[in-house]
């Protein structure tokens, strides 16, 4: 699905935040200290600086390296976020050459704007499962993080609401695990996709792999259910419209500058012999990926702490800049080295994607508006005018979890027995990163991703300029383990394109898949053509106090350091097998709360 950007008209937008959103350095209050300083407006450091900020003795800034998220068109209609990527609310990464993709490099989208990748992603909103969590309290010793432990941040987080169209949603999810009250707002489709039928008549004929599930929030995942979406009703629900909403952003201890890239921390002494980083250095100057520039850096300084929340690839390369990390690396670019740890930046992982697209008898898939300019001009319209119409869904229509039955290849790499290796994305359309736009057709896509991959990579520095992008290698499909998986998701989606269910729907497959008919060339099918959900985490992981390996503590406090924390996707020792968004929030949750006990604010 490939939308064009359209202004919003007629959007009421809360103006209000700009009491104490910056652009400029300058433009700050005269103090250069705050009790916290947070690098990173995304789903963790938006949580952070509004909880922190509830205090009004306690001061925190936000600093964000792209711009405001406000009047952002395709940050506001849910079904235009592909409108985003390679634009300036776009860090614009790009891979290393991936093996498992015969040697392709792809891009890497990742959100630069207030928000992060909570104002860029498609709104899947799950939790994960309830022996993910438990396996985070494992790894890191703390009970804390179990799932359990971790419910009242999953409901302080969330607010359900209506769907755009006002439906009845009996049946769709259950409202017991849910809470009304929380911050991002979270729906179920406001608009009906032609297929949802045949969606719940699949899982009760292939009820045995694709049962179907009512809640995949309730801690159990598997099966086949309707997508909750952080969608306000009927525009993006973001860290940003959230925890930066104008109610917030009025309180005089909160101040978010945006355009304010951080190039690295700095150490400000010692604090019981173990180097303390309490300052911030940043610039507002407009420079390129790859510049230089001679403009002058900005210091800010945190009485309390310093607080890392840019992401797995922002966070692995203020790091590594600051001279935390593997010394050889480091040295090898005369970054001089105050802490040596070769985990920072190790353990990159991602959720492998791959877009099976089918031909369908349907004249109402959302490939007549993408191919049709005039037809989304009206749609836009429509959404403007009464905030309703096909575009307030995400891309995504149904989400499925399973796990594959049979692993030649040794350990299991999920969580446990109910947690699945795999998804499956439905979307109305055409819906690919790898393979053109056709310029007519109508189309049906089943995603297939891996959620619980074997391989592991990488973020490492490609020079010392903080303005160059860093090497990102994801490893993805790196394993024969992980291929298997997405070789047995594949077939599975064959399976249910062969169901009953969809027989006068489905038409045939597209031209890649329907030539991928034996095992040689459906492994070339996916190699060549399969890329990512864009779900980095892991770089920076948790690991118990006193572990020799790992980079934070389980409170999220740099191990060896003092002064500094990082509370964001980097953290995760091991990838959910769920959309991370979400996981991301509760971090943030948990995470503002272990900093006010420490702190007694």
């Amino acid at each position: 699905m490939h939308l064009s950007s359209y202004p919003v008209l007629g959007l009421l937008l809360p103006i209000a935040c700009v009491a104490t959103l910056y652009e400029r350095a300058e433009e700050l209050p005269a103090s250069t200290s705050y009790d916290f300083v947070i690098v990173g407006a995304g789903a963790g450091g938006t949580v952070l600086a509004n909880r922190l900020s509830e205090n009004p003795g306690t001061t925190v800034l936000l600093l964000e390296a792209g711009p405001s998220n406000l009047g952002v068109t395709d940050a506001i209609i849910p079904m235009l976020p592909q409108g985003l990527a390679v634009t300036t609310y776009d860090w614009n990464y790009t891979t290393t050459p991936q093996p498992g993709f015969a040697g392709r490099s792809i891009g890497y989208p990742r959100g630069r704007l207030l928000g992060g990748s909570t104002s860029t992603n498609t709104m899947a909103y799950t939790r994960a499962s309830n022996e993910e969590w438990d396996r985070y309290a494992r790894l890191t010793g703390d009970e804390g993080w179990s799932w359990k432990n971790m419910q009242k941040y999953m409901l302080m987080n969330e607010k359900f609401v209506a769907s755009a169209d006002g439906h009845n949603t009996t049946g769709q999810y259950n409202a017991s695990y849910h809470s009304t009250t929380g911050m991002v707002s979270i729906s179920l489709p406001g608009y009906p996709h032609p297929f949802d039928s045949r969606i719940i008549e699949t899982t009760k004929e292939l009820s045995e792999d694709w049962p179907f599930n009512l809640d995949m929030n309730s801690g159990y995942m598997l099966g086949i259910g309707w997508p909750q979406q952080s969608i306000d009703t009927s525009a993006r629900s973001s860290g940003a419209t959230a925890y930066l909403a104008a109610e917030y952003m009025s309180r005089p201890n909160l101040h978010v500058l945006v355009n304010a890239h951080v190039t690295r921390i700095l150490q400000t002494g010692t604090d019981s012999g173990k180097p303390a980083f309490r300052s911030v250095e940043y610039t507002t100057a407009d420079v390129p990926t790859g510049g230089t520039s001679t403009a002058a850096r900005t210091v800010v300084n945190a009485t309390k702490e310093v607080i890392l929340a840019a992401g797995a690839i922002g966070t692995a390369q203020i790091l590594l800049l600051s001279g935390i990390g593997p010394e050889k690396e480091l040295s090898a670019l005369g970054i001089k080295t105050i802490l040596n740890n070769p985990s920072v930046g190790a353990n990159l992982t991602d959720h492998p994607l791959l877009s099976n697209l089918f031909y369908v008898n349907s004249n109402e898939t959302y490939d007549s508006i993408t191919m049709n300019g005039t037809l989304e001009a009206e749609d836009i319209a429509i959404w403007n005018a009464t905030q309703q119409g096909p575009l307030v869904n995400s891309p995504l229509a149904h989400l499925g979890w399973a796990r594959v039955p049979n692993n030649p290849y040794g350990p299991d790499t999920t969580a446990g027995p109910t947690t699945p290796h795999y998804e499956i994305l439905f979307s109305n359309g055409f819906l690919s990163t790898t393979t053109p736009l056709p310029s007519s057709g109508h189309f049906m896509t089943i995603v297939t991703a891996l959620t619980s991959p074997a391989a592991r990579g990488s973020v490492t520095l490609n020079t010392s300029n903080p303005f160059d992008q860093p090497n990102i290698n994801p490893n993805m499909l790196g394993t024969d383990y992980d291929m298997f998986l997405m070789e047995s998701a594949v077939t599975a989606v064959m399976k249910i394109a062969a169901a009953d269910a969809w027989k006068d729907y489905i038409i045939k497959p597209f031209e890649d898949l329907a030539a991928a008919t034996t095992p040689d060339a459906l492994k070339s099918y996916i190699q060549t053509k399969a890329a990512t959900i864009f779900h980095p985490v892991g770089t920076a992981a948790m690991s118990p106090k006193g572990a020799s390996w790992g980079v934070t503590h389980p409170d999220g406090l740099v191990k060896h350091t003092a002064g500094l924390r990082i509370i964001d996707a980097s953290i995760l020792p091991v990838i959910p097998s769920a959309h991370p968004q979400a996981a991301i929030y509760f971090l943030g949750e948990r995470g503002a709360a272990l900093v006010k006990e420490a702190h007694g604010c």
